[in-house]
């Protein structure tokens, strides 16, 4: 997962329970604090937001990478062995 992807989904969490905390709490108006926009969401030009197209790994690349991953695993080990 990207950083930035994390970060998003972080400050979208803290934005729930920040929502659900006032909701117990019985405030009325829940405090809406302002983060930053997830990097998912695209602003048209009319001021709309849209969420951009998930892009999706196919087979090959899914193995090329599983591939890569291993090959830094067994280069890491004999490292760590020496």
């Amino acid at each position: 997962m990207q950083l930035s992807k994390i970060l998003a989904e972080i400050d979208l969490e803290i934005s729930r329970l920040e929502r659900a905390r006032a909701l117990l709490a019985g405030e009325d108006s829940p405090a809406v604090k302002k983060t930053r926009r997830a990097k998912s969401v695209v602003v048209t030009a009319d001021g709309s937001a849209k969420r951009k197209k998930k892009r999706n790994l196919s087979p090959e690349g899914r193995k090329r990478i599983a591939e890569a991953v291993r090959r830094r695993w067994e280069l890491q080990k004999k490292a760590a062995a020496k």
